[in-house]
Parts: C-alpha cells; sequence; structure tokens
C-alpha cells in the first residue's frame, strides 16, 4: 500500500489569470514540515497568526492550477475569498482529517451549484469572463457558500485546529 500524497480538487469561483482565462481544477500535496516552517522566517511574516502565512503555506502546497505555469503567492493572494477558504478547508482535511472528512468535502462540493460567474463547465475556461462575473463582492456573491463562514475566511491555523485529530 502507498502514501497518497496529492489531491485533485476545483475551486468554486477559479482564478482568473491576465489573459481573463478561468482556471478552476488543480492538486494539492501533503504539506511537510518545512512547508509550515519556512513561511515563519519570511521578511514580511510577524507571527504564526499572521493571516500572510496561509497565502505563502498555500503557494508551497498547490502543485496545479489548470494551466498557470507556477503557482506563487501572487496567484494565491489573487483568488476570490471563497476560493481562498476552500483551499484552506481543503489544506486541513488533507492534511489533518480523516477519509470520511475528505470524501464528505468531496460530496459537500459535488452537490453543490456552480457559484454565479465561474464559468459553469467546471474546467479551465479558454474564453475570458465578462468584468461584472469577475469582480468580488459583486452581485453575484454569495455569503453561505460551503466553506465561506459569514464575515469572511478564518486563518489556516483557526481551520486546522477544529479538525478533529485521529488518535494513533
Amino acid at each position: 500500500m502507498s502514501l497518497r500524497t496529492e489531491y485533485e480538487f476545483t475551486l468554486p469561483r477559479g482564478y482568473v489569470d491576465s489573459g481573463g482565462r478561468v482556471h478552476r481544477h488543480g492538486t494539492m500535496r501533503l504539506a511537510t514540515a518545512r512547508d509550515e516552517l519556512e513561511p515563519l522566517r519570511h521578511p514580511t511574516i510577524t507571527g504564526p497568526d499572521d493571516p500572510r502565512l496561509t497565502v505563502l503555506i498555500l503557494a508551497r502546497v498547490v502543485t496545479k492550477l489548470g494551466d498557470v505555469p507556477m503557482i506563487t503567492s501572487n496567484e494565491i493572494e489573487e483568488l476570490f475569498a471563497a476560493d481562498l477558504a476552500f483551499l484552506q478547508d481543503f489544506y486541513g482535511v488533507i492534511n489533518f482529517g480523516t477519509q470520511e472528512e475528505y470524501e464528505a468535502l468531496l460530496a459537500a462540493q459535488a452537490g453543490a451549484a456552480p457559484v454565479a460567474g465561474s464559468g459553469g463547465d467546471g474546467g479551465s475556461s479558454a474564453a475570458p469572463i465578462p468584468a461584472g462575473d469577475a469582480e468580488p463582492g459583486g452581485p453575484e456573491a454569495v455569503d453561505d457558500q460551503p466553506g465561506t463562514p459569514q464575515g469572511g475566511p478564518v486563518p489556516m491555523r483557526a481551520r486546522v485546529e477544529e479538525i478533529p485529530r485521529r488518535a494513533d
């Protein structure tokens, strides 16, 4: 039996690149201790509660996002809030959750309708999206999307602590 280290995901809205293309499908790998420690040494990080820490960690573990050639903190910073919250939840489940929690997250995502303005086909779209559909907080914004608590995303550390850990 081998250890699964990479997991595919689909963002609720999707990353909009500079050409206006939407990228929703991606891959995240399991985090290592280094993935959580190195960002703490970054000169802009003030401590373990710094909200930017989430961005730096996700930039290290998201290995693929549509056709985007390289995932950096810039791409993570440009995600819509619903997508950032989803990736925080996904990170917590694949790194600290159980198989049942992972399957529940996938089932919840499969049962949810695509977020308005996300392209609808679920894949990377070569067609630019209309400007009004790409604006955060526009009329299509929905506050009760799965993984998006009222009032905005919760820092990753708080989300991770909410996930029960298995006793091995």
